[in-house]
């Protein structure tokens, strides 16, 4: 009897011994996708100080940490209160299995597992959760196997970057900074715990919802810490009393949107897995810029609110029509890299998420001038030269219909003689379109072309600023005067770096179009728009500025663009729908006021930027009519003067 016993045992044994080896041999393979783990990772933007400015992720927001870089105290807290044994045993731990049997074979149901971070980390990429027992019989076999192939440490690295933290956290270095605004290296004991202690019901402990459930878990681990000696009796009684400040915030956490918006556009078509690829994006950006910039525009849409309040009140009138869906953009660059420091789209990206720096092509107006002036210096004018400000009428025909165009002066006069830098510094339109009629339309028109404008118009209306550009369109081809003649491109990404560390580096693009003494000759005159002209509200005390105002027919757009020594900024108000605005939001008024802010703000917190201008040595000054002027090899003092008189001094004008 004993005999047919012990073979029965045998035979069972060996029926045992080889359903587990074929059904080990049928899955050793799945440990595959443990060995080679590639999870989604979350892609980080970064301003140009390294401040992050958002996460972008698909589905897991995970920023991937090396076992190298996990404080030792996280793995001892890991393993104090989920595998005490881990470094022991060999995948399962046979002491902790014969346990939870006897408690399972008592309760008659799955009561107690026994699971090692080896079974864990199976069963979250390999296997479903089910409790059945082939399920854990195959958990234990490739526990077993994974051992075989990873270390220990590997196999850590793998479980904290893959595990659910709760909050929409996977990964502790994403809890860390999710829920504790902090580094792991920066995490107290206590906070340590609070993690650890996670993974084992992530919703339930979540301590931005049950904050004493989750301080009751975490205590559980620092009193296994101490019962086990790895912490003393100070650290124990200190952490037990800590409460740590937990953070609720957003998984993007993101603190520039149309940036982020730009950018995503930019690269989504090279790289696919832009979101979720675990990517790391330096941008130009400066944060401290970006919302200054969001300040100025604010600053000055409030101002625009209150002087039309002030006006309806004024004129009892209930019509809003004016400031109703009143928008605005700005963009500032690096003058001499191109680099972007802010890029704002819009008043507010909640309510609007189109983006008016990159997206909307509107007319320039008047600030289209400073090119033509530019034009007309090359060509041998200075800025002394005297130019007729006086009415012109044009007749021409459309569809063989015979219409007249008579342009007139914002303000409704004109002056009949004034020198080129008193036409650019208030604005004149009479005078800018004898200006280009005398240049030549065709002469002007190919060199706007080399600026870079496009559709432009083959007639004088090229003087009215009628082409469309964006804000940021319209910062490339300012840059030329902001940059000394070599126009830059605008740049926002840096760097990428991709999740094996290997990184691409983006550098400006530069253009050389005019000499740097011709493009001076126009930086002195903008000064003067700002000093003395059309463009008084944009000073700044402390910093030589210079810069155009613009203004479209019926104050649809309201235009400033300028520059500092190192810092170009162009300021863009208007409605989407192209409904004009109250006439009193013009360039000067409105757009002006939040170039100025933004860089009364900017100097506060960068007073180190350069503060004046330098003028290059082939820059000549002198005395002509008793005032003193500038001029260059190619922009001779005018010789002669020549007196026009206005064809009709009384004539009655109109701003156009």
């Amino acid at each position: 009897m004993f005999k047919y016993l012990l073979g029965l045992v045998i035979v069972i044994s060996l029926g045992i011994a080889g359903w587990l080896y074929n059904l080990y041999d049928e899955i050793k393979h799945d440990v595959d996708k443990v060995v080679n783990y590639s999870p989604k990772q979350s892609t980080q933007f970064f301003d140009n100080n390294g401040k992050l400015i958002a996460n972008t992720f698909q589905g897991e927001n995970r920023d991937y940490v090396k076992y190298d870089d996990i404080p030792a105290r996280v793995i001892e807290g890991l393993v104090a209160i989920e595998d005490t044994q881990y470094f022991e045993h060999f995948g399962i731990n046979p002491d902790a299995i014969s346990r939870a049997i006897i408690k399972d074979i008592k309760a008659r149901a799955f009561v107690e597992g026994a699971s090692t971070l080896t079974q864990q980390l199976i069963k979250m990429l390999v296997l479903t959760r089910e409790k059945k027992i082939i399920r854990k019989v195959k958990e234990a076999l490739l526990a077993i196997r994974l051992e075989t192939i990873l270390t220990k440490e590997e196999i850590l690295e793998r479980y904290l970057n893959h595990v659910y933290f709760g909050h929409g956290y996977y990964g502790i270095k994403t809890a860390a900074k999710g829920y504790f605004n902090k580094d792991l290296y920066e995490l107290s004991l206590k906070e340590i715990a609070i993690l650890v202690g996670l993974p084992r019901a992530p919703s339930f402990y979540d301590p931005t919802k049950n904050l004493k459930i989750s301080l009751a878990r975490a205590n559980q681990v620092i009193t296994r810490l101490n019962t086990l000696g790895w912490i003393n009796e100070e650290q124990y009684k200190i952490s037990i009393k800590e409460t740590p400040k937990i953070y609720d915030q957003t998984l993007t956490q993101n603190k520039a949107p149309y940036i982020i918006d730009y950018v995503t556009k930019l690269l989504i078509n090279d790289i696919p897995d832009l979101k979720y690829g675990g990517y790391k994006i330096y941008l130009t950006i400066d944060l401290d810029a970006q919302e200054i910039g969001k300040k100025a525009l604010i600053a000055s849409y409030e101002e625009a609110v209150k002087r039309d309040e002030d006006f309806r009140k004024k004129e009892k009138s209930s019509n809003d029509e004016y400031i109703n869906d009143l928008n605005g953009a700005l963009v500032s660059i690096e003058s001499n890299s191109g680099k972007i420091l802010a890029l704002v789209g819009g008043m507010d990206y909640k309510t609007s998420m189109f983006n008016r720096a990159v997206q909307s092509k509107r007319q320039p107006g008047s600030a289209i001038k400073p090119f033509l002036y530019q034009i007309g210096l090359n060509e041998g004018l200075n800025p002394a030269s005297e130019l007729a400000d006086i009415s012109r009428t044009y007749d021409y025909k459309v569809n063989g219909q015979k219409r007249r165009w008579q342009p007139k002066n914002y303000g409704g006069n004109f002056k009949g003689l004034l020198s080129l830098r008193e036409s650019l510094m208030f604005s004149r339109n009479l005078s800018t379109i004898n200006l280009v009629t005398d240049t030549g339309i065709d002469i002007v028109r190919d060199n706007l072309q080399k600026y870079g404008f496009k559709t432009i118009p083959n007639d004088l209306s090229i003087t009215l600023g009628t082409m469309s550009v964006s804000p940021l369109e319209f910062s490339e081809y300012f840059s030329v005067f902001a940059n000394n003649g070599t126009q830059v491109k605008p740049y926002i990404i840096e760097q990428i770096t991709n999740n094996k560390g290997e990184s691409i580096f983006f550098e400006p693009e530069y253009k050389e179009i005019d000499e740097p003494e011709q493009t001076y000759l126009i930086t002195s005159i903008l000064q003067d728009v700002i000093n003395n002209g059309t463009a008084r509200r944009a000073a700044v005390s402390g910093i030589e500025l210079a810069g155009k105002t613009g203004t479209t027919n019926n104050n649809v757009d309201a235009w400033f663009a300028g520059y500092s020594p190192s810092i170009q900024t162009v300021v863009w108000f208007g409605k989407d729908d192209n409904k004009p605005m109250r006439k009193t939001e013009t360039g000067g008024k409105i757009a002006a006021p939040a170039f100025a802010f933004f860089f009364k703000e900017y100097l506060a917190l960068h007073p180190e930027i350069p503060r004046t201008f330098t003028k290059p040595s082939k820059v000549f000054v002198s005395t002509i009519n008793g005032k003193t002027e500038y001029y260059t090899q190619k922009s001779p003092l005018p010789e002669i003067e020549i007196e026009i008189v206005p064809e009709d001094p009384n004539e009655e004008v109109m701003e156009f």
